[in-house]
């Protein structure tokens, strides 16, 4: 998301605190908690005047490419270099703005475009913030085609609506509000199926954290990245829960880091590399802000379970 004026002041105000707490933490591994390994972290800076704001990924089943989107409506293919499995170098192959149904550029509130998901045949599907829908390009640089909107979407607040998008292994697309909650006070999901929009279950919303993306791994479960922020930076949570007709079960916090662990993570993306490791792959959202960072963090995850099916 972008962050309000108020809360980029408190940001720069405390920018030195916070800058000082990450160093600290990451003197300090012990103080994540979860199950999850960290296995490293990656600075990606380029000169170029659309880069930064990075909203989500999708990582590429070798982990050597990923698709990245930022909140302005840019989308960009990118090379990454690995030594020992860490990535350590990261090379834009390509980028151009995201494209409206007329095929015009996104700007402005309708181009905050903040979750990703990659269909088999290599649809790239949005869901937009600003305001909320989602839209499918064929390819990174086609018009959108605008999928019908719920009804429910025209009710979430502006600047936390549809954070999060995820497509399970039947290619039904679920989606997720960060600032909108039920009348019992947890986070909805919406599920499209290819002809229309359902709420099939709600995640627990617990302490104050709030979703900014999610993905459905190798494994066919759900995983939900998370953030807090606070005076001294940002915090996450990684969740995952096991999907099947019957709703989600097995909730377990594999990650909760403690504050200016990491920076603004935003994006989460979970595959299994080539010696079988499930990996989430995380990118921060420095909302356009020289104090802040655009990090790559990797995590290795517990071992995955089969037989979930999703709804």
């Amino acid at each position: 998301m972008r962050f309000g004026s108020a809360v980029k002041l408190i940001f720069t105000a405390a920018a030195g605190l916070a800058l000082a707490a990450g160093a600290l933490a990451a003197s300090r591994p012990a103080g994540t908690s979860g199950n999850a390994a960290y296995l490293g972290s990656f600075t990606w800076r380029s000169p170029q005047g659309w880069f930064g704001g990075f909203s989500a990924l999708e990582i590429a089943k070798d982990g050597q490419s990923m698709i990245v989107i930022s909140d302005r409506a840019t989308i960009a293919l990118v090379s990454l270099q690995r030594n020992e499995g860490r990535i350590t170098a990261a090379e834009i192959l390509g980028a151009n703005a995201l494209l409206s149904s007329r095929g015009k550029p996104l700007k402005g509130f309708a181009g905050d475009s903040e979750g990703i998901a990659v269909t088999p045949d290599g649809t790239i599907c949005i869901s937009y913030e600003g305001v909320p829908r989602v839209a499918c390009h064929q390819t990174a640089g086609s018009r959108a085609a605008v999928l019908p909107r719920h009804a429910p979407f025209k009710a979430l607040p502006g600047n936390k609506a549809l954070e999060a998008l995820a497509i399970d292994s039947r290619g039904h697309l679920f989606t997720l509000p960060e600032g909108a909650v039920t009348p019992g006070g947890d986070i909805p999901v919406w599920r499209w199926n290819g002809t229309g929009w359902s709420h099939v279950f709600s995640l627990p919303r617990r302490e104050n954290f709030k979703p900014v993306s999610a993905d459905f791994g190798p494994d066919g479960r759900l995983y939900v990245l998370e953030r807090d922020f606070g005076i001294l930076g940002f915090r996450s949570r990684l969740r995952r829960w096991s999907v099947s007709a019957s709703g989600l079960s097995g909730e377990e916090t594999l990650l909760k880091t403690p504050m200016g662990r990491h920076d603004n993570l935003e994006g989460l993306s979970v595959w299994q590399d080539s010696s079988g490791l499930l990996r989430a792959t995380m990118v921060s959202d420095d909302n356009f802000n020289g104090f802040q960072r655009t990090e790559l963090v990797e995590y290795a995850l517990p071992d995955s379970i089969g037989g979930t099916v999703s709804p």
